[in-house]
């Protein structure tokens, strides 16, 4: 599918979502994803990716468990978003609204 006119590749430009959201994306998708994976897809480092797993964590956006020798994500669907402007909404209508149905 080709992208709208005006519509450049966004490896060299800006998005609407952080890499943060990005991050959620992949781990909401597959919970048992590997952070190098996870890099690739976003774009960014593996170890950007740990930062901003950390931070998830942190904040109660994530849980993590170690299953064996691979982490194991959960995501905390119903937390609130964290900006003023979509603090009414929660993870779970952002993830549906990008991803799709988690079920």
């Amino acid at each position: 599918m080709s992208e709208p006119t005006g519509v450049t590749s966004t490896a060299a430009g800006w998005t609407f979502l952080t890499n943060h959201a990005h991050v959620l994306f992949c781990i909401a998708q597959d919970p048992e994803v590997r952070l190098r994976d996870v890099a690739a897809r976003v774009g960014i480092t593996e170890r950007a990716v740990q930062r901003i797993v950390t931070d998830l964590e942190g904040a109660g956006y994530l849980i993590v468990s170690k299953e064996g020798r691979r982490n194991r994500y959960r995501v905390n669907y119903e937390l609130p978003l964290r900006h003023p402007i979509e603090r009414h909404r929660n993870v779970k209508e952002l993830i549906e609204l990008v991803v799709g149905s988690r079920g």
